[in-house]
């Protein structure tokens, strides 16, 4: 009954994450949610900022102190190891809904794209953004990164197999994809207001600083491995560096896990 609770949870942990992504899409593009990046109640400028800063400064606290092995250790002593993944995830939505849900709008306009062809190109890249973070997901394995994979085992009775290092696909050319594709999303928008800027700059500001302590804790878990791929495989622009084959057949453990 145990190993069905932590199944069940696990499940539902999920389904809060799925919802609360596509939620997100369409809270950046501004299309088919209630609440946008660029509605709501305006504030004065000052309140918004602060407001923002803080909704996505707890996001990324976090996201990155939840992810450190150091806290996961700790994290372990009174939750079942089987759902630390899945704990992370519901933390990580339920911060996110928040700021769906506090966001104030800053509605002037930084710049905007008048041509309509071009404006539904940009808005087509943005999706193509958000394709690359979903798919990115399941070359390594969106099931274990988002706590499924975890329950499932736990309620079958089986252990989770070892990590092991490979590079399937978006991997050959940036070490990073997920991290891309945010970045494509966050920036592709034919009218760029403040409000979005401001979201999109210190998204992007936190994804290299997720980058880095994530690259460190990948450097320790696969060590020579990833240090060999890290000099070979460019961060986030889609080249490679030279073309050697890659690193041994497996699963990726922490490559765009989240920061």
């Amino acid at each position: 009954m145990s190993r069905l609770i932590i199944f069940l949870y696990g499940l539902a942990s999920y389904v809060v994450f799925f919802v609360t992504f596509l939620y997100a899409i369409g809270f950046v593009s501004g299309l088919m949610v209630p609440k946008t990046i660029d509605t709501g109640t305006v504030v004065p400028v000052t309140e918004a900022l602060i407001v923002n800063i803080l909704l996505m400064s707890l996001f990324a606290i976090q996201h990155s102190v939840m992810a450190r092995k150091q806290f996961k250790q700790w994290w372990t002593q009174f939750v079942p190891k089987s759902v630390e993944r899945s704990t992370y995830v519901l933390f990580a939505s339920l911060a996110l809904v928040l700021l769906f849900w506090q966001w104030r709008p800053i509605p002037a306009v930084a710049w905007q794209i008048a041509d309509p062809q071009i404006a539904m190109a940009i808005t087509g890249l943005s999706f193509v953004g958000w394709l690359i973070v979903l798919t990115s997901t399941f070359l390594i394995n969106h099931f274990e990164l988002f706590g499924l994979h975890q329950v499932a085992n736990n309620l079958a009775g089986r252990a989770m197999p070892a990590p092991r290092f490979r590079t399937p696909l978006y991997y050959k050319f940036v070490r990073h994809p997920i991290y891309l594709g945010f970045i494509i999303a966050f920036w592709s928008a034919p009218t760029m207001t403040v409000g979005h800027l401001l979201f999109a700059a210190v998204t992007t500001a936190y994804i290299f600083v997720g980058i880095w302590l994530e690259e460190r804790d990948l450097v320790d878990l696969f060590g020579d491995d990833y240090l060999r791929y890290r000099n070979r495989v460019s961060m986030l622009l889609p080249w490679r560096k030279s073309a050697p084959s890659d690193a041994a057949d497996g699963r990726i453990v922490g490559v765009g896990r989240g920061p």
